[in-house]
């Protein structure tokens, strides 16, 4: 049996991820931390969990937890996660890896040190959409793969015109600003499903000058397959362009899908015209951290690793260089 400890239990775990921990098999959450011991006490009431503490060293320290979920803002990741390594947990942390490929490179070499497992919540690995995705990739239904298109328009976060700035645009926290947050996990697909990225190019901008980091990014790739890629990124756009598409080309079809908005798998192929539907789980990390256990448990294999999850914030470094 797995038994779970979160650092870290915020927003994000609860819904998209937390509940999931007691819902697959071979899995139970046993202890959650946060710094605000009132909010830790609450989390765990809700959440019918056994003990709480609201300091990291505690958690770990505990002998009932065998495994950790790093929840916390990206700048204390690595940290975190090389202690409960350290102390002999296996640990599962939030996207991106860490807040630099540096960062991710020493807990791959802690985790290969100590012998325990590191895992990245890069869950769109887990969801039917992407699988659906990279099955027609891989049946060869539209041709073998020649280009791919990233295209993500949104308008300014609410909290971009607050002080103190939410912490998804502040470098020394998040790594970057929202590609950090959010592109990682279209790269981390197109690494998925294509394969890796071998070379990059990019301009990083900073148009409406809301917080330091860039708000503009327009890229080039090329995977070590030979497939090529492009893609825009705009987290200050005017509301009427907001646009989340990503499209794969083939020599004999395209497919197109949506990287956060789970409508329906788009396949043209020849003169056929194909949709696929699926629906957002109530817990999106589910269906992950069930073959995170299962790979725990000697009972499967997840379908992403630590090495996959560097190589993401490995292009990330390269397209925010110029602004780092």
């Amino acid at each position: 049996m797995i038994k779970w400890g979160i650092i870290g239990c915020g927003d994000v775990t609860e819904i998209k991820s937390g509940p999931a921990f007691n819902k697959v098999k071979n899995s139970t959450l046993v202890a959650v931390m946060r710094r605000d011991e009132i909010k830790a006490k609450d989390y765990a009431v809700r959440h019918n969990v056994s003990r709480w503490y609201n300091k990291a060293d505690q958690l770990i320290a505990d002998p009932e937890v065998n495994a950790v979920y790093v929840a916390t803002p990206p700048g204390s990741h690595a940290g975190y996660a090389i202690q409960a390594m350290q102390a002999g947990k296996a640990v599962y942390v939030e996207k991106p890896m860490a807040t630099s490929y540096d960062e991710c490179l020493e807990m791959i070499r802690v985790s290969e040190q100590t012998g325990m497992p590191l895992f990245v919540a890069y869950y769109r690995r887990g969801l039917p959409g992407f699988r659906k995705v990279k099955e027609i990739i891989e049946a060869g239904t539209i041709g073998a793969p020649v280009h791919f298109s990233i295209r993500f328009f949104a308008p300014p976060h609410s909290d971009d015109f607050k002080k103190p700035l939410p912490w998804r645009v502040i470098p020394e926290i998040s790594g970057g600003g929202y590609i950090f947050d959010l592109g990682c996990h279209q790269l981390d697909v197109i690494d998925f499903i294509l394969g890796p990225i071998n070379q990059v190019s990019s301009m990083a901008f900073n148009r409406r000058k809301l917080y330091e980091p860039e708000d503009f990014i327009s890229a080039g790739f090329i995977c070590e397959s030979g497939t090529t890629g492009d893609a825009l990124w705009d987290f200050a756009a005017p509301a009427h362009m907001k646009e989340d598409k990503m499209i794969i080309y083939g020599e004999k079809g395209r497919v197109e899908f949506s990287c956060f908005g789970f409508t329906p798998v788009k396949l043209v192929a020849g003169n056929k015209l194909n949709y696929y539907k699926h629906e957002k789980p109530q817990h999106v990390q589910k269906n992950y951290i069930q073959t995170v256990v299962n790979e725990l448990t000697g009972k499967g294999k997840c379908p992403g690793d630590a090495a996959s999850a560097a190589r993401t914030n490995l292009i990330l470094d390269l397209l925010t260089a110029e602004k780092k």
